[in-house]
């Protein structure tokens, strides 16, 4: 190899400067995003990156129907991908976005292909907003989507699913009930980075559960035990159905209530500021979720849940974050693995997304709270009523061909009608002071 090749290929490959001694941290330390541990560590790290989102990332493709190791697939690349564009100076991976659960059941009669399309759409236009944020700046955010109407959508987003939750809880109560304890548990009394994975713990104790009273459902038992230990993802392309993408295009709102919300949170933990970086996280988490959409897996967004094991450990490493991208991608060619998690019960799924949808809803009232948004002025909470509950009714109304319902009604809302409002109401306000 010449030199000049490769001087080239040293720039491509990720380094990383070893932190301290490489096997441990002193007191108030961290290791930085360009920095690692010892590989061994920072393999280990990365596997417990790989537990953490295990739980959620696979609960998407699990709850939706989409092939469960196409998602993973694409979850990894999406990590690889995000750590590229930002320079590997973010460390997060990209699980599947819960945001997409609603739409995708709602739209589940369209057909898998036609829900692809939709994922497909909002990663276009997720990516169009970031290179809007890249070139304007962040603050342009806040001028668009106020926090009053940012906190609306995402939870409207969740409590619109509360009737799957309850649908699955009824179909096996007593295997929904044990999950639903075994996380809430985990959940109070689970010390450090078990706590945070009380999602995963619930889940898997409702399944050992279920199988110890042989509730699993026989089919995918035998699904499982005549799948092959390698093989190919299922991919699939996408057709794009109108009625179906404007249903799915409010999830946009929501990846970028969490990727800027990944941002600052990684930047306050590491002592950095990652603003100018905003805009590339948006773009790389929409060329995800747009690849995703046009090969079978369901959208991403950066995981709390990984944000969670930065803070148990102080590592910050991007280094730990391409071993669970190169981890989820090995296992993505496991039809195995993929048939093992759709032996997931009803019940299971009940228990835990009874859990799960009412913490995208409250996670609306907790920007409402961190914003401090007053209620007391009737512009914001008119818009927001409204707006709560056409998501929550889940109001469906029907233009011409394309049928809407309620989270696109709700988001259109309060997006069309909250400036409206707000610039009639400050109209109001500056003739009375003119008097």
């Amino acid at each position: 190899m010449t030199k000049r090749a490769d001087s080239a290929l040293r720039g491509r490959i990720p380094r990383w400067t070893l932190a301290g001694d490489g096997r441990s941290i002193a007191p108030g330390a961290v290791v930085a995003p360009h920095e690692r541990l010892s590989w061994p560590r920072t393999v280990g790290i990365g596997m417990q990156h790989v537990i953490a989102m295990f739980g959620a990332t696979l609960l998407v493709p699990t709850i939706t129907g989409f092939p469960v190791t196409t998602t993973l697939l694409f979850s990894g690349i999406g990590t690889i991908l995000f750590l590229v564009l930002t320079k590997g100076r973010i460390p997060s991976y990209l699980g599947s976005s819960f945001a997409f659960i609603a739409p995708l059941t709602a739209s589940a009669s369209d057909g898998p292909a036609a829900q692809l399309g939709a994922v497909l759409a909002v990663g276009v236009v997720l990516t169009a907003v970031g290179a809007v944020v890249h070139t304007v700046g962040a603050k342009a955010l806040d001028v668009v989507m106020p926090p009053v109407v940012t906190g609306a959508i995402v939870a409207l987003i969740g409590l619109n699913l509360a009737p799957a939750a309850t649908g699955s809880f009824e179909m096996q109560p007593l295997i929904a009930v044990v999950t639903l304890a075994v996380i809430l548990l985990v959940t109070v009394v689970g010390p450090g980075l078990l706590g945070r994975l009380s999602i995963l713990v619930g889940s898997v104790a409702g399944w050992l559960f279920a199988w110890a009273i042989g509730d699993l459902a026989a089919e995918r038992v035998d699904a499982l035990r005549d799948a092959a230990w390698l093989g190919l993802p299922e991919f699939r392309g996408p057709t794009f159905d109108l009625s179906v993408i404007l249903l799915a295009l409010p999830v946009v709102v929501v990846l970028v209530a969490e990727n800027v919300g990944h941002v600052k949170a990684v930047a306050t933990m590491t002592g950095k500021s990652l603003d100018d970086l905003a805009g590339t996280a948006l773009i790389a988490d929409g060329i995800a979720t747009t690849f995703a959409g046009a090969g079978g897996g369901s959208g991403t967004t950066t995981y709390a849940e990984n944000i969670g094991v930065m803070a148990a450990t102080k590592v910050y490493s991007t280094a730990a974050y391409w071993v669970a991208a190169a981890t989820a991608i090995v296992l993505s060619f496991s039809p195995k693995f993929g048939a093992l998690v759709f032996t997931i019960p009803d019940g299971v799924i009940g228990g835990a997304t009874l859990v799960l949808y009412g913490l995208i809803g409250l996670l609306g009232v907790r920007i409402w709270m961190e914003a401090r948004v007053d209620f007391n002025d009737p512009v914001n909470l008119t818009v927001a009523a409204a707006a709560l509950v056409a998501g929550i009714g889940n109001l469906t109304l029907t233009i011409g061909s394309v049928e809407l319902g309620g989270i696109a009604w709700g988001s259109i809302g309060i997006l069309v009608g909250y400036p409206i409002a707000r610039a009639l109401a400050n109209r109001r306000t500056v003739r009375g002071r003119a008097r």
